[in-house]
This record gives C-alpha cells, structure tokens and sequence, in this order.
C-alpha cells in the first residue's frame, strides 16, 4: 500500500532534486579517521529548501499528492525536522498547503528549521509527544487532516512510521541505484555506507537499492533517536512493505544490515558533546558543514566504530550526508567554549 492507502508505488514521480547529488572524495577526513578511503554523498546538496535526504523521498510522495488531485499536505515530526522543513519549502514551490504537526511544546522564539517553516508559510500546529510511535500522534494527525477537510482542502498526510514508508523506502532505492552508478565511474568498491538513522527508511531503501543492484555495500545506520532493537524490526518490515507494493521478491534481513547504538546522547534532537567534536573535525578537515543532533551523530558513530574496529581500517567507507545544515544555526550554543 502506498501512502494514502492506493495499490502499487507512485507512478508519477516530481522533478524537485538536483540529480546526481556530488560524491567527494574526502582523503583529509580519511586519515583523520584512520579510514583508508572516504567519499561523501553530498545529499545536502539535494536542490530545493536547503536540501537534504528529504527530497528524494518528497519527489515521490508529492507526485502521488498531485496525481490524487490533492491541495495540502500533511505531516508531524520533531520541531527541528528536516523532513517538515523540506516539505514546507517544496510546498511553497509547488503551491499547496502545508500543514505541520510539531512535536513537543510551543517554544518561545523559532530557529532553525522551525524559523524556515514558518518562513515557508506552513501551517502549525504544537502537540505535547514525543515518541513518532505514539498513538496520540496518530490520533493528532488524523485530527488535523479532519480539520483541513472541513476548510474545503484536499489533503494528502505523510506519516512516516505508518502508510508513508514503501514510498520513502522506494526513494532510497533509487538512490541506491544512483550511488552505484557513481561508485563505477569513479572505479571505486565501497565496503560501507555510514548514514544517520532517525525513521530508518533512508537505510531501508540503501539496503534494498545496493540488493536490487547486486551492490555489496554493507549500510550501517548510526542511531540518532530510536534504539537498534526497535529500529531493526521496523526496517525490515518497512523494506517489505516496499517489496510488496513493487511486486518483487527481494528479501532482506535483521542480518544485512547494521544499526550501531551508543550516539543519541542525552535525547534525540540534542547535541552530544561527540558530535560537536565530529561537527568541528568534518569543518577544519574538509570543509564540509554537519550539524549537530543528525550527521553530526553519525560522524561520531562512525569515528567510534573506526576506532574500535567494528569498521576495519582497510574499509572503503562512504558516509551520507543527509542535510539539516539549518539545525547547526539553531544549536549553535553547543559550540560556545564553556560547551566544548
């Protein structure tokens, strides 16, 4: 099922991303990391709305918004969610509606991705939850396309732990598709791809994608909000759900791939002193701008795991940069000296 509950996955795909995304060879950050090769697939450089791994998922999900004749779109997530500040700027592309459900109490002045959703023009709204999984989201949501209806708008609601995820999975896959496609221009054989792990769809369609292609390219995802054990399940199921809707019979495992805990720090959506110091060494080593809560966090993972040898030095590592430039300005007191 895809996400509003039609049979098969979106047969019309938006043009919103600048594709190929770059893949920049990184040697500086490499020997930083006691790597022995490390590229970065430059999903921040995605196109529209600063970006990011959103876009590829939106491309698809907003193509079946458009081919259901919708005029508003739907979503929640956290108040700094790369996903809702991506979405609000395509919507403002695209003229629809978009409509945000936040989640966690109204703060006192936006920054980050929540001053550009609002300088999008979205429509929010706050609910005191945290947890994506919760019934009251849920509840909340469906609440809220309710209401819009009741305006006269068309909505089309995005919930990624629910009827979303084959679309999202799809996305990825392609992506996939792409990075494999790169991979042999630039005669190169990645051992990994290190990627930051919030929903775990990005992973999903990565995991599928490089096992359509034939790729042997280990995905390890660095958890930055849910633990592996509640992840894993959850990946497996969303790939299925992909598989299914694409009428194919791929199947993957708890076995292939990986989901490394230990990075969320205090709490999902706060900088771990980890990640500032990852954030710091990918700026000074090779310009490459992170933020803090999302690739700072997996930059720290994959420095962790490079140093422990759970990934082995003579490893080709690609790490994805999945965006959320916004959030480094909305957390920028995590980097004053009494922070450091």
């Amino acid at each position: 099922m895809t996400a509003n509950g039609k049979a098969g996955l979106a047969q019309a795909v938006l043009a919103l991303g600048v594709f190929p995304t770059p893949l920049d060879d990184a040697p500086r950050l490499a020997a930083a990391l006691g790597l022995a090769t490390l590229h970065v697939k430059r999903e921040d450089l995605a196109g529209p709305a600063l970006g990011g791994n959103k876009i590829r998922k939106l491309e698809l999900l907003l193509g079946e918004a458009r081919a259901q004749g919708c005029d508003a779109v739907l979503t929640t997530a956290g108040q700094q969610s790369n996903l809702c500040r991506a979405l609000a700027g395509v919507s403002a592309r695209l003229g629809l509606h978009c409509a945000l459900l936040l989640r966690g109490a109204a703060p006192n002045q936006a920054t980050g991705n929540l001053f550009l959703d609002e300088l999008f023009g979205a429509e929010l709204r706050f609910l005191d939850v945290t947890d994506p999984w919760d019934p009251r989201a849920r509840a909340a949501l469906d609440e809220f396309a309710a209401d819009l209806r009741g305006r006269g708008r068309r909505p089309y609601v995005v919930h990624l732990p629910g009827h979303s995820a084959a679309l999202c999975v799809e996305a990825w896959a392609r992506g996939a598709a792409e990075l494999d496609r790169q991979f042999a221009a630039a005669a190169i054989d990645p051992d990994r791809l290190v990627v930051a792990c919030g929903s775990g769809l990005t992973l999903a369609g990565l995991a599928l994608g490089f096992r359509r292609v034939g790729r042997r390219c280990r995905v390890t995802g660095i958890s930055v909000q849910q633990p592996a054990s509640r992840l894993k399940p959850w990946i497996v199921e969303a790939i299925g759900r992909a598989v299914a809707a694409a009428s194919e019979a791929t199947r993957l495992g708890l076995d292939d791939f990986d989901v490394v805990d230990g990075f969320v720090g205090s709490a999902y959506g706060v900088p771990s002193p980890e990640a500032v110091a990852a954030v710091r060494l990918a700026a000074r080593c090779e310009g490459l701008v992170l933020d803090p809560v999302y690739t700072g966090k997996a930059l720290a993972g994959l420095a962790a795991c490079a140093r422990d040898g759970r990934i082995g030095a003579g490893e080709g590592v690609v790490f994805l940069h999945s965006g959320g430039l916004p959030g480094l300005f909305a957390q920028s007191a995590a980097f004053a000296p009494s922070a450091s």
